[in-house]
């Protein structure tokens, strides 16, 4: 039914006059009275008939008017929720992270996310390096926090800030006896290692970190996540080398050094579907560079 045409018949049925209605609704009077005629030949039966104080309803009628109330107005809430969802005033939006930006980064990020778009339903996704990019591809997670870049031809990335690299390992290791940890004395040391970069593995930042000071650490185990790293670099099987806020969701027993004459970052980005219309995620960069700014 057309939507246009019930206002009419509601503005007629209030009015109780085709003249006033025209009136009230801005119109002429011919236009209205087809309009009408056009709905009641739409629905099988007249919906007005002349009485002596103006227009009364039919039988019809009076069934159209009850009805027709509610759905100009879920017809009009309708839009408004669409308009709320296109303007990211309301509508879903699902988080991704990595393990290593959890405790530094969710605390603050969720409570400004909750202030910048109070209407919105959140929900957040743990990720692993395996994990992300396929999170995203599925549209699993709307955006994903991550670090390092996802670099694939269908993900968008938004870098949005860098963490220094440290040294991990247990607070017994001689090591930790250093306020700063030479390069020099990693040499031959077993590395816990993180998976390197999907498609480009020569690009792992710690791998380049390491050839470039021709160091060479034989890799002792590969994890899936920075919370796996520390747990064996807390049994002993070798130090990792993870970003500075990996500290902050270390076990007791774990310290953590920088590394002297080394100032190698890793990039914390959000990343998207390229062909992604959210208009949420622009407010997510916006919380989420406010957040990591102050890391």
């Amino acid at each position: 039914m057309d939507l246009r045409r019930l206002r009419y018949f509601v503005a007629v049925a209030e009015a109780r006059s085709v003249g006033k209605a025209a009136e009230r609704l801005r119109m002429a009077q011919p236009p209205l009275s087809v309009q009408i005629r056009k709905l009641e030949a739409e629905i099988g039966a007249p919906l007005f008939r002349r009485g002596t104080r103006g227009m009364d309803l039919t039988e019809a009628g009076q069934a159209l008017m009850a009805r027709a109330g509610e759905a100009l107005a879920l017809a009009a809430d309708g839009a408004e929720a669409a308009r709320a969802v296109a303007s990211g005033r309301r509508g879903r939006l699902s988080v991704g992270y990595m393990f290593v930006l959890a405790n530094a980064v969710l605390p603050r990020l969720i409570p400004e996310l909750r202030r910048s778009v109070p209407g919105v339903d959140l929900d957040f996704v743990d990720l692993s390096a395996s994990t992300r990019e396929a999170r995203l591809l599925d549209r699993s997670v709307t955006v994903a926090l991550c670090m390092p870049a996802i670099h694939h031809p269908e993900i968008q990335v938004a870098r949005i800030g860098a963490q220094p690299f440290m040294l991990a390992m247990p607070i017994r290791s001689p090591l930790a006896r250093l306020g700063a940890v030479p390069m020099a004395k990693l040499q031959g040391r077993p590395l816990i290692a993180l998976p390197p970069p999907e498609r480009d593995p020569a690009s792992s930042a710690v791998a380049a970190l390491l050839r470039r000071h021709q160091i060479v650490m034989p890799i002792a185990s590969r994890v899936e996540t920075v919370h796996s790293a520390m747990s064996l670099v807390l049994s002993g099987e070798g130090l990792a080398i993870l970003p500075a806020c990996a500290k902050l969701g270390a076990p007791r027993g774990i310290v953590f050094r920088p590394l002297r004459d080394a100032s190698d970052s890793i990039d914390i980005a959000v990343c998207w579907r390229r062909d992604s219309q959210s208009p949420l995620i622009r407010t997510f960069i916006k919380c989420a560079e406010k957040v990591v700014a102050r890391l």
